[in-house]
Order: C-alpha cells, then structure tokens, then sequence
C-alpha cells in the first residue's frame, strides 16, 4: 500500500493522500505525458480528489489541450500531479514525487499503442 505523501525536487511542494482513496496505479506512454516528463513513460496513482490535499507551497498549473490540468513545482519545475476531464473526481500523482515510489504497485500500461519501441518492457501487465 502507498503511503499517503510526497513532494517536488527541492520540497517547496508537498501533498497528503489517503491510502485508501488510491484507485489506481499505471504506467502512461501517451507523448503528452512523455513531453511532459521529459521521459519514456511515467507512472501514476490514481486518487479521489476529495482525499487530496496541498500542503507547504502551492503548485503551478498549466492547463494543456482537452481539458488537462498539469501541476508542477513553481521553484524547481517538478511535475506534481494531472487532472483530466476525462476522469472527473479524480487526481493523478506521479508515483516519482511519492516519499516511497518503491511502494507503488502498477497494474497496467496505458497507452501502449503511443510507446517508445527502444523502450523494452518483458512485464505481464495488461496493456490499454
């Protein structure tokens, strides 16, 4: 199980999660999220938005294409976490910016189609 917390790159950000409240957890390979990140892929977690919350500074937000919102660090520029129309009442952490990432159990790849093919991936998780 996660635990309930993290934080940007120099700490300026950090949030709180009920571990309960935790819906979800995969790997995204869409090029948004990779343009974004700067990555291969990221993983994220799932979380009613309602068990979230800021705490120590507040994010910055850019609002991308299709009703995305994508918060980052104001200070060091680290992504925080993305909300998406497309999933209303949820927010979605970075299983990066968690105090204990190595806690994070994904379960799927989405966007599979979108994947980089020099990336090699032997998992047995579902692909979407």
């Amino acid at each position: 199980m996660l635990e309930g917390k993290g934080r940007c790159l120099c700490g300026h950000i950090t949030y709180k999660f009920d571990p309960d409240a935790v819906l979800w957890q995969s790997h995204c390979h869409c090029e948004s999220c990779r343009r974004a990140c700067s990555a291969p892929m990221t993983t994220f977690f799932g979380v009613r938005d309602t068990a979230w919350r800021w705490s120590g500074g507040r994010p910055s937000v850019f609002a991308s294409p299709a009703g995305v919102e994508r918060f980052f660090c104001p200070r060091c520029g680290s992504q925080m976490a993305y909300r998406s129309d497309q999933s209303p009442g949820e927010i979605h952490g970075y299983v990066a910016s968690l105090d204990r990432p190595e806690l994070a159990e994904p379960t799927s790849h989405d966007h599979w189609d979108e994947r980089l093919p020099w990336l090699p991936l032997s998992d047995s998780l579902p692909h979407t």
